[in-house]
């Protein structure tokens, strides 16, 4: 294939937005796409106006739909290796050892939840267990909601779910690690903290009905919040030796771009507010920088030529 103007490794809302706007500048785009997306057990997309309530899958399709029109190139394959030459271009390999090159390299790998280990979590996920209150918050108001938090602190997603409702509880799953002016503030607003072992998760269908605990005991629940880390869903970004925060996180600037030129990051996968609207916002952010990359050197080398040729610019 012929060298692109940019190729987007991530094919969920950041790298698709970064791809219209680059596609309706005219520049050559390759989308790499693994099909795997944060969101994909989601019963609907929310906090994004015209679109709400719509499904992942509905709202992919049509992204494909609009991309189709200024000849961005979807291919459906992983990305295992990346690399930025001498020449300051940048060549990616894909999973069945194809070579690709480009001027500009966009990751929008976004991230993997670490879905806790316990029956019934990845069974239930996505429909009546979420990790995100302001995603899934109005659809459980006024229900028994519980906070897993075994790994993580979650005395402060409790605090925040009374807002949706006042049937709290926060699950520890056996730790004891909530601090007492944590406790104080929690038993103030009405949260309850259950340190049992959790066992197993039991519902009809993909709806929570209750929590089992390995000492037999169980407890009524409609919905649970986990609050247990993510992970980077490729770690392409760590061979440019980028920075990334305490948090994991790749550092850019306002205009997604790192610490390496050339080579942008959008979406989930640099910084920790988890909307998809957001996601798509940097990846616009990102698609313009890059057009303005593009542009700048066009510019640049027209110059050193007029200047170093001056009947060739003259002519040309």
């Amino acid at each position: 294939m012929e060298l692109q103007d940019c190729i987007i490794i991530g094919g969920g809302p950041a790298g698709l937005n970064a791809a219209v706007v680059l596609g309706r500048c005219r520049r050559s785009v390759v989308v790499f796409d693994t099909a795997r997306y944060r969101n994909q057990y989601s019963h609907g997309m929310h906090n994004y106006l015209t679109r709400d309530d719509i499904l992942p899958t509905d709202f992919l399709q049509i992204c494909h739909t609009e991309l189709d029109k200024y000849g961005v190139k979807r291919i459906m394959k992983k990305i295992t290796h990346a690399r930025q030459n001498s020449d300051g271009l940048f060549a990616v390999r894909d999973e069945d050892g194809a070579l690709y090159h480009a001027k500009k390299l966009l990751i929008a790998t976004g991230l993997i939840d670490n879905v806790p280990e316990v029956l019934g979590f990845q069974e239930f996920y996505g429909h009546s267990v979420f990790h995100c209150p302001y995603c899934d918050g109005w659809e459980v108001q006024d229900r028994k909601v519980g906070i897993y938090a075994r790994n993580k602190d979650g005395w402060e997603l409790a605090l925040a779910l009374k807002g949706w409702t006042d049937q709290v509880t926060l699950y520890t799953d056996g730790r004891r690690h909530v601090k007492p002016k944590q406790l104080e503030q929690l038993k103030a607003n009405g949260v309850e903290v259950v340190y049992d072992v959790f066992d197993r998760l039991e519902g009809t269908g993909t709806q929570l009905e209750r929590i089992v605990f390995k000492n037999d005991k169980t407890r009524d629940c409609d919905a649970i919040f986990f609050v247990n880390g993510y992970t980077q869903h490729c770690d392409l970004y760590e061979t440019f030796g980028c920075e990334v925060s305490k948090k994991g996180v790749v550092i850019t600037n306002r205009y997604q771009q790192t610490s390496t030129p050339g080579l942008y990051v959008a979406g989930d996968a640099d910084r920790d507010m988890h909307f998809v609207v957001v996601a798509a916002a940097e990846g616009a952010k990102a698609g313009v920088m890059i057009n303005k990359e593009l542009q700048k050197e066009i510019t640049d080398r027209n110059n050193k030529t007029a200047k170093q040729w001056p009947e060739v610019a003259a002519t040309a």
